[in-house]
């Protein structure tokens, strides 16, 4: 068989890995070949594409980002994209499709599977927010990059008697907020499943101030307070209609300022959080993928995704995966509060 690899969506830890599992057990168990096509959707789109062998994946297992580059290009809001794919996987020999994405990418899989394309679907996001998965890569090399920022703020913010702010990653999900505020011993975390009270939020502050310590605040970047409580400004939006967020951190520093009368610094991690070299975990989870997905396609299993059960990697229906976000229920972050302020 002659397979398809493609990338979409934000870059992330652990993307290479899914590549050189892929490419390595297809060529060595089953004879396939391979071709990458670039940056995501764009690719076949445009019928760009690059060697994809044995060769090309030695070493990039430790690699950050992805060899076969990425975007948000969305195929569907293109005229007469959906036939131009079809035609230009034809004329490279595919077989069948590997794509490897989140939200947006399985998206479009999945209404190509439902139009005869033979996909597999790959799950990827740093904001672990993907159902179907219990974990997706990605998501723990966040993780420990944000806690590694919060450990070294603790000691500024003391030394200055600051709050700090601590924007993360979290459209809609405040996974990685949870989990790295809760490893860093953040003072505070504000996710999107919890609108929080900014008149709470200062409160806490003042506690800890009086405790002699300087607060550490974690909050996502789609965070947002109760109505009426504090001003938001809306942003542009992508090809895929979300609105490109930032700057929560800002307006509560502003916010905090201006009540507490307390000096307030905010810290934007952006990018930050998904560059760099992949973590062991994601490393062993991502590569886990990339063997089982080339294993599906091989068994002609098409519309489907693979997925984490536990430490099981199981195959689900591609439409699983997007259906619905993953959000933190609502106990786990009533589990941690206690510790806030």
């Amino acid at each position: 068989m002659r397979v398809g690899i493609l990338t979409g969506g934000g870059d992330c830890p652990g993307l290479n890995a899914v590549i050189r599992g892929a490419v390595r057990k297809g060529v060595k168990a089953h004879g396939h070949e391979f071709v990458g096509f670039r940056d995501g959707w764009r690719g076949p789109l445009e019928n760009d594409t690059m060697p994809l062998g044995v060769d090309e994946v030695r070493r990039i297992l430790p690699r950050g980002g992805t060899i076969l580059g990425s975007s948000r290009t969305n195929p569907f809001a293109v005229e007469g994209g959906v036939d131009r794919i079809k035609e230009n996987l034809e004329s490279n020999g595919c077989d069948a499709l590997i794509a490897i994405g989140g939200e947006d990418t399985l998206g479009v899989a999945t209404k190509l599977a439902d139009v005869g394309v033979n996909v597999v679907g790959v799950p990827k996001t740093i904001d672990n927010d993907l159902s179907g998965t219990d974990f997706t890569f990605g998501f723990d090399t966040a993780v420990n990059i944000v806690m590694e920022a919060v450990d070294r703020l603790h000691t500024t913010a003391e030394s200055h008697h600051r709050v700090i702010i601590v924007e993360v990653m979290g459209r809609h999900a405040g996974w990685i907020a949870l989990h790295s505020g809760l490893a860093a011993g953040a003072n505070i975390i504000l996710i999107p499943e919890r609108p929080f009270d900014i008149e709470k939020v200062c409160a806490q502050v003042e506690s800890r101030f009086a405790t002699s310590y300087s607060p550490i605040i974690v909050v996502a970047e789609g965070a947002i307070p109760k109505e009426g409580t504090m001003e938001l400004v809306s942003g542009e939006v992508d090809a895929f209609g979300h609105v490109r967020l930032g700057g929560i951190a800002d307006r509560l520093a502003k916010e905090i300022e201006g009540r507490t009368g307390k000096e307030a610094r905010a810290v934007v991690l952006g990018h930050i959080q998904r560059g760099g070299s992949p973590t062991a975990f994601d490393r062993w989870l991502a590569t886990r993928f990339g063997l089982h997905a080339i294993q599906a396609v091989t068994d002609g299993d098409f519309g489907i995704m693979v997925a984490l059960n536990r430490t099981e990697i199981i195959r689900v229906p591609l439409s699983e995966g997007t259906k619905e976000l993953k959000v933190v229920r609502p106990d786990l972050y009533d589990e941690v509060e206690v510790l806030f302020g």
